[in-house]
């Protein structure tokens, strides 16, 4: 059964996309309604439906599993399925199945292009719409420019150095050789959506209504360009060691200058330091808390961080919830329209629709195997911020016996019989993610049997919580179990319940980027330096920025203090290789399944090495007492995963090649 409904939702996924698939240059076909250019123009109201139909061919970005328009979250090391690939594209990815002729719903290389020549004709045209007043015109100029650099953007993510057209609507009655345009280099692409956004930010709103929630603002291109400034300064595209074994010898033939920059440039970091910097200098952003009440657990005072348990947050993580503030941002329990952590986000049927991929099979309704992988569950610190392998004996970690009594804090509850290895986490474990023994409220469905069941992973569990391999079998597709044992919770809601009578699922929004990713990109960007650096950008902010340790641990200290953790120490501070473990650790907790671990592990230079780790969970084929041990996963899709230098990017589509002969491959991918 399952598997059939999963062909349809897939085939309706196909059917869009083929749709949308015809040559990037030629659109006309595709424009929204039945009327011609000239009546588009003809009235501000025509236009401005044409602008943002123009933005609804942008895909859902919190399509991060199934019908995902990048390799998205199974296609990195954060994610497991079993299930048919042709529905997670990142499965296929990782495969080594992905082609320049097979790229699924990945292949949205077209797609971006017309969006790019739908809002070029909007600049060639603009004038002749009479009834606009000019700070009508600049607003829509403004959303014009950021559509065309986050048109940009998307391909520069997935597919690197773009083909940059300029201003022109490229005619389509034109000869092969008007079409006929080579890549830029990943500098200029990166520099050309920049620019391209800070135009936009001069021209669009500050602030939307509740109504605009998801269109972009002027602190979204100004973090966008926070982002790719972070990205360039990188080491894969800043002349590290990766970029050389990853791109060496890749140049642009008819000047033969590298695609991807061979020479390190420290002021990269510098800029980036300040392209994050001026958005907390909005003063618009900050992260998103809860207040703490009577159910809120005590602080850990076993630490060295005095601050931490005695001064108010941001100072300290006094008087916050740790678990609300960060759980209820995702599960749609706080409303995302007034979350003052998003500076950009978007309401996502597909972040919605996937949260059943988690939920228990059976009873409950779910497909349940949106599987997290051991290594995430053992990169969540202990409640009192140690590492699990260095632990207290106030919060010790202990991977044998089980719990003998019931705890609850904040609205979740733990009952007596969990296994030790998820006693004693930090917050942000609880928020994130589904293990054996794990509360599933249910709360909206009206029948009992259906609501507060406690699920289990292992062979051989019986009630209604039994969730295991063996009960996959019955539930029509025997892929239907997590088999590392550990689901993916993040975005499910207490009420949240996908079988039963009254069953509802809360709305999702999906964070395209949160306050808390500039916070650490800009500690990042500042641990990088070893000088002074001075950076003026074209809005006239100016920076001067050194490896300033207070200032470092003032932003850093910020994500870790609502995360209910105590904050750096000075020997961390003082080492900046052990502040980058610390950085990419706190990525890779923070932003788990938010599609941000796909490119970090590259522009750091070290998907090959996360890549190669195999996939380790909790024994899925045993029983209860075999069930708690860590077993390397046998799966065919685990023990035939592909990690490969080309990987990096997608390919292009051959067909777009074919039609543009001076547009180079992607390394790797030319056979």
């Amino acid at each position: 059964m399952k598997y059939f409904k999963r062909l349809m939702i897939t085939l309706c996924t196909a059917f869009y996309f083929c749709l949308s698939s015809c040559n990037y240059l030629n659109v006309d076909e595709y424009f929204a309604d039945t009327l011609g250019y000239d009546s588009i123009f003809q009235n501000k109201m025509n236009l401005q439906k044409y602008l943002w139909a123009t933005a609804a061919f942008f895909p859902d970005e919190g399509a991060i599993w199934g019908g995902a328009y990048t390799p998205g979250v199974t296609g990195s090391d954060e994610a497991f399925v079993q299930w048919n690939t042709g529905e997670f594209p990142g499965v296929t990815f990782v495969l080594g199945h992905t082609t320049p002729d097979n790229l699924g719903t990945m292949n949205n290389w077209a797609q971006m292009y017309k969006i790019i020549r739908k809002v070029n004709i909007i600049f060639s045209r603009i004038n002749e719409c009479k009834d606009l007043t000019n700070i009508e015109q600049r607003e829509i100029l403004g959303y014009a420019h950021f559509m065309r650099g986050y048109a940009y953007y998307n391909l520069l993510q997935n597919f690197g150095p773009v083909v940059l057209v300029g201003d022109e609507p490229m005619n389509t009655n034109e000869s092969p050789a008007y079409y006929n345009k080579e890549r830029a280099t990943y500098d200029e692409s990166v520099d050309y959506i920049c620019n391209e956004l800070e135009i936009a930010a001069n021209y669009i709103p500050l602030r939307v209504t509740v109504s605009q929630f998801g269109r972009p603002t002027r602190g979204a291109a100004y973090a966008l360009i926070a982002r790719l400034r972070l990205q360039q300064a990188s080491p894969l595209f800043n002349g590290g060691s990766a970029a050389k074994t990853t791109f060496g010898g890749w140049i642009r033939k008819s000047d033969n200058v590298p695609y991807v920059s061979q020479t390190y440039d420290e002021q990269r970091w510098a800029v980036a330091a300040h392209a994050a910097k001026r958005v907390i200098d909005m003063d618009m952003y900050e992260l998103h808390t809860v207040k703490s009440d009577k159910y809120t657990p005590e602080l850990p005072t076993n630490v060295s961080d005095v601050n931490y348990y005695t001064k108010t947050f941001p100072e300290g993580a006094v008087g916050i919830d740790p678990y609300k503030s960060y759980s209820d941002m995702f599960t749609g329990e706080s409303t995302a329209t007034k979350n003052p952590e998003y500076i950009w986000g978007r309401t996502s049927g597909s972040l919605r629709s996937y949260t059943r991929h988690a939920f228990p099979v059976g009873l409950m309704g779910g497909y349940n195997g949106m599987a997290v992988p051991q290594k995430f569950i053992d990169a969540y610190y202990m409640v009192d911020g140690r590492d699990r392998t260095n632990s207290s004996d106030e919060y010790p970690y202990l991977e044998d016996g089980f719990t003998s009594e019931v705890k609850s804090f904040s609205g979740y509850q733990l009952k007596s019989g969990v296994y030790n290895m998820y006693i004693n986490r930090e917050p942000r474990f609880y928020a994130s993610i589904g293990f054996s023994g794990c509360l599933w409220p249910c709360a909206s469905t009206s029948e009992a049997v259906k609501k507060n069941v406690y699920v289990y992973y292992w062979k051989g569990a019986s009630g209604y919580g039994a969730s295991g391999k063996d009960k996959a079998v019955g539930s029509g597709d025997a892929n239907n179990y997590p088999v590392t044992g550990y689901v993916m919770k993040k975005y499910v809601h207490n009420d949240d319940a996908w079988s039963g009578t009254d069953a509802t699922v809360l709305p999702k929004s999906f964070p395209i980027i949160r306050y808390a990713e500039i916070l650490l990109s800009y500690v990042e960007a500042l641990n990088n330096l070893t000088g002074s650096h001075t950076v003026t950008f074209s809005d006239e902010s100016t920076g001067t920025y050194t490896r300033d340790m207070n200032e470092m641990a003032k932003y850093f200290n910020m994500v870790r203090y609502r995360a209910g953790l105590p904050g750096l120490t000075t020997d961390e501070l003082s080492s900046a290789d052990k502040m980058f473990d610390i950085i990419v650790r706190e990525r890779m907790i923070e932003f788990l399944h938010e599609n941000r671990r796909f490119y970090d592990v590259r522009r750091w230079g070290i998907y090959l090495d996360t890549e190669k780790e195999p996939i380790v969970g909790m024994n899925t084929d045993g029983f209860e007492d075999e069930f708690f041990q860590r077993t390397t996963v046998n799966h065919l899709f685990a023990r035939t995963r592909v990690a490969d230098k080309k990987m990096v990017f997608l390919p292009i589509p051959r067909a777009e090649l074919r039609k543009v002969p001076l547009m180079d491959q992607n390394p790797g991918w030319d056979n």
